[in-house]
């Protein structure tokens, strides 16, 4: 390498020269791991579509679902379909030595709207109901104030209208946000109240960008949405997601671009409702030992060395983004 600058870092600021061999070190660590991902094609793209095969999906001729639970030794769908109940028709099959488990139903076995969860089974005679960790929707029942999966198939998707956007950079101006702090009234505010009548505000002050907070589903709303539950879900107690889609293409069509503030340092550590136990073990996600629990936050630690997580989280921003 000789006196080769780093990728431009050290260069750039010289405070950095110090640390120009540990740059280096994480640079070329990063680099590897990436092959290794993508069996060296170096594309994280087409690494990250766990969200397209794993979770609910509405097929030509019906519904397929998929969980990754390597520890599991049963699971069923339960839900409004079959009245809570395990039976066979819902029950999963193992995919081969992978550790995955696939259900593939007619289209008549559910619908949209539906609520539903897991029923894992595992070792020493351990169960219990589960949220996928995939699922795209989830919702409270007011009354109980159970989390539950819910179906989410509309059979009139939402149609993009500024589906060309290109953000001002030039320079950013950011506005940080909560849709459900947003509104003056006292209860949490919705999306579609934060499109009628916070966007037009953030336009006429003169930003180009909002910084939206709490997106991904959440149990504790004194959180502000960084106990996350649910990575793939948008947060149901703010609407739907059609009118989260609505809120987005709104802003875009007002020049405004949308930052989501995507929470992958840690999660919550609910089991009934979050990854803390989805199958049998505890540290499917998470780091073992010591490195479990962040006791400053009361949650859990990614472990970033496990492919899985990788593949879990990056595929998590993929999805977003899409």
């Amino acid at each position: 390498m000789g006196n080769e600058k780093h990728i431009g870092l050290v260069a750039e600021d010289e405070w950095l020269a110090p640390y120009e061999d540990a740059i280096r070190g994480r640079h070329d660590h990063a680099v590897w791991k990436i092959n290794q991902l993508t069996g060296g094609s170096g594309s994280l793209s087409d690494f990250a579509n766990g969200h397209a095969y794993f979770g609910l999906h509405r097929t030509q001729d019906g519904w397929v679902f998929r969980e990754r639970a390597p520890h599991a030794l049963d699971i069923f769908l339960i839900g409004d379909f079959n009245g809570w109940k395990e039976s066979q028709r819902y029950r999963l099959q193992k995919v081969g030595d992978t550790g995955n488990w696939e259900l593939k139903l007619p289209a008549d076995a559910m619908h949209h709207g539906d609520l539903y969860k897991m029923k894992v089974k595992w070792s020493a005679g351990g169960q219990g109901e589960r949220i996928p960790a995939w699922c795209q929707r989830v919702v409270q029942d007011a009354q109980t104030k159970i989390f539950s999966a819910q179906v989410w198939a509309p059979k009139k998707p939402y149609v993009w209208k500024h589906g060309h956007f290109r953000p001002n950079r030039d320079p950013l101006l950011i506005y940080e946000c909560h849709v459900g702090m947003a509104g003056d009234a006292e209860k949490v505010s919705t999306y579609k109240e934060f499109t009628e009548n916070v966007l037009p505000r953030v336009k006429r002050d003169g930003y180009n960008a909002i910084q939206v907070m709490a997106i991904q589903e959440h149990p504790y709303y004194g959180s502000f949405g960084y106990h996350v539950s649910s990575f793939f879900a948008a947060s149901s107690r703010f609407g739907t997601p059609e009118e989260l889609k609505e809120l987005v293409d709104t802003s875009h069509g007002m020049g405004i671009a949308v930052i989501m503030d995507l929470v992958h340092s840690h999660a919550a550590r609910n089991e009934a409702e979050g990854l803390g136990n989805l199958a049998g073990d505890p540290n499917q996600y998470f780091y073992p030992g010591d490195r479990h629990d962040h006791p400053a936050w009361d949650s859990l630690c990614f472990d970033y060395g496990k492919d899985d997580v990788i593949h879990f989280l990056l595929s998590n921003c993929k999805y977003w983004l899409e």
